[in-house]
């Protein structure tokens, strides 16, 4: 019996961890994360990184703007709709020829449903170049 009751037991916690977005009507839009820490990295480094979100939406998302608080951040914005239920990616290219900590943010301007317009952040690190020193 008390077998049986652990089974029950773990079945109910594995539901509750895969619960889903809730569903919003017309278009959504739901980041995994909404900051990106590049940490620490090396002069000249790859700057570039991504946003991934889901349309939790039960209309296309349409992702009408990207832009960077500065030239140094550089978004790319996808280019056709985002069905519901389906994944997306806005990539962020950061300048790494730019030494000391960071912290900048790209502006995402979408249909998406009480949030027309989103606010991402990035922020690092870029350490000096080795060979200058």
């Amino acid at each position: 019996m008390l077998a049986v009751a652990g089974i029950t037991a773990s079945n109910a916690q594995s539901k509750k961890a895969t619960t889903k977005v809730a569903k919003v009507q017309g278009a959504g839009m739901v980041f995994e994360n909404e900051t990106i820490d590049y940490g620490t990295i090396a002069h000249n480094s790859d700057g570039n990184r991504q946003f991934v979100f889901t349309n939790n939406g039960t209309k296309p998302l349409i992702i009408t703007n990207t832009q960077g608080s500065c030239g140094c951040t550089v978004p790319t914005t996808p280019k056709e709709p985002i069905a519901p239920g389906a994944k997306g990616v806005i990539g962020v290219k950061y300048a790494t020829d730019r030494v000391g900590a960071f912290t900048k943010t790209v502006t995402v301007t979408s249909n998406a449903e009480g949030q027309p317009t989103k606010t991402l952040t990035i922020k690092g690190t870029v350490l000096p170049d080795p060979a200058k020193s």
